[in-house]
């Protein structure tokens, strides 16, 4: 885009506004729409990093008006390749991922990422390890960073790192990549929400693959063995394609293993190849719209079990829930029963 910055928002706001105030034809979304939040989405759609960053915390902390916003952004969702970066801790995720995204700023394309960090005990937020490891990029308006704390989430992720997807989608981004926060063999979420899962393994972890083989091992599309340049780099890529020849994936796609040395940026370019190759694969083969449909399917019995339970917390009282636990406690009733009832009676 060669525009001067003025222009491009006054083209960005007209677009937007007609898609905004006119009847909703592909979605349900806009009529609901408060003025703030219109003029709030069009700055977003604009460029603007601070109503980017602001309707990023209207999502992550769930506040008033965080569900229409939603609604309205999604429509706007869709463009950006949304890779997912996994692995045990120490696998050097955060440092394949700064040199990433310094590859793909050298081809022009813009960046968002999301660093989930584990929950500081103190204050309840993110510990913001992966964004003090990312400075060489402040300033740059084609970077976002923005770290997220678990919260008490398992997987990998926090609960609302979808929805800040979502959000950078539609902000234009080209790319959005999403470190998990290094948990172990559970950290499998990712593949739910990424069309690009790539698993980050380093030399002398122990029994390397065999380790961690019944869990994130499984949802690879690509391999990465990092600090390749120590020793045992050679035994990983030995069980990883041990691993291979014992079962054919249903897409019949063979991951690929990359060796890197984030730390001197060796292997960035090979690993971005790799990236692409998939998913011109995905296009060849015409998976990809299957691929989004059983992420979708996923992801929906994921939101709906999260908007019951809110909806059965804000009908139970802590008082009762008290109660009825230490019914269930002395034994007085079953739990089994208990939570049939509640069910019923919320349905």
């Amino acid at each position: 885009m060669n525009d001067p910055r003025g222009k491009l928002f006054r083209r960005i706001r007209r677009e937007s506004s007609v898609q905004l105030l006119r009847p909703a034809d592909r979605l349900l979304y806009t009529k609901r729409l408060t003025q703030d939040t219109q003029s709030h989405i069009v700055r977003l759609r604009a460029g603007d990093l601070r109503a980017l960053a602001r309707a990023i915390s209207i999502v992550e902390n769930r506040q008033a008006g965080s569900s229409d916003l939603l609604k309205a952004l999604f429509p706007h969702t869709g463009r950006a390749r949304v890779i997912g970066l996994t692995g045990p801790p120490g696998a050097g995720k955060s440092t394949l991922v700064d040199q990433l995204a310094k590859h793909y700023r050298k081809e022009n394309k813009t960046v968002g990422i999301i660093a989930v960090d584990p929950t500081s005990p103190y204050t309840g937020g993110a510990i913001l390890g992966d964004r003090i490891r990312m400075q060489d990029h402040h300033g740059d308006p084609g970077i976002f960073i923005r770290s997220m704390a678990t919260r008490g989430s398992l997987g990998g992720l926090a609960r609302t790192t979808a929805d800040v997807a979502t959000v950078l989608d539609a902000s234009g981004r080209d790319l959005v990549m999403i470190e998990t926060v290094g948990v172990g063999q559970d950290e499998v979420d990712i593949v739910r929400l990424a069309a690009v899962t790539v698993v980050i393994l380093v030399p002398g972890m122990g029994d390397d693959v065999q380790t961690i083989k019944a869990g994130i091992m499984e949802i690879a599309d690509i391999f990465v063995i990092n600090k390749s340049d120590r020793d045992g780099a050679e035994r990983v890529e030995r069980e990883i394609r041990a691993m291979q020849s014992l079962a054919t994936r249903h897409d019949r796609w063979t991951p690929p293993i990359v060796k890197t040395v984030a730390s001197e940026g060796k292997g960035t370019k090979k690993l971005a190849e790799a990236i692409a190759s998939y998913e011109a694969y995905l296009q060849k083969e015409n998976l990809l719209l299957q691929k989004n449909v059983e992420n979708w399917r996923e992801r929906l019995v994921e939101m709906l079990r999260d908007a019951m339970l809110e909806k059965v917390r804000s009908q139970i009282e802590d008082s009762k829930l008290d109660r009825y636990a230490t019914e269930v406690a002395e034994h007085r009733r079953d739990p089994y029963s208990l939570v049939e009832e509640i069910v019923t009676k919320t349905s």
